[in-house]
């Protein structure tokens, strides 16, 4: 999958509506996001960050994805958050 030019959001709908027959949206990958290990959503959020620290263009398609991207990295960030307050 390293040659995937896809975003985080791009790849996790399609992976959503290939087992569940619909995407799945920021609320449901956050949902999602709260039961994995805390490895994998260690991962996860580098995997979000690293995305984040990438070149941006100006079109409109990007500029929005981007915002999608901060807005999901910020929920599943304080989802991580609040697992680990809780020792989870």
């Amino acid at each position: 999958m390293a040659d995937d030019d896809r975003d985080f959001i791009e790849r996790t709908g399609s992976v959503t509506e290939k087992l569940l027959g619909q995407r799945a949206s920021a609320d449901q990958m956050a949902e999602n996001f709260a039961l994995y290990g805390l490895e994998k959503r260690t991962a996860t959020l580098e995997g979000l960050d690293a995305e984040l620290r990438g070149e941006i263009d100006s079109s409109p398609h990007t500029l929005r994805r981007r915002v999608q991207l901060m807005a999901l990295r910020r929920k599943m960030g304080g989802v991580h958050d609040a697992l680990r307050k809780a020792k989870r």
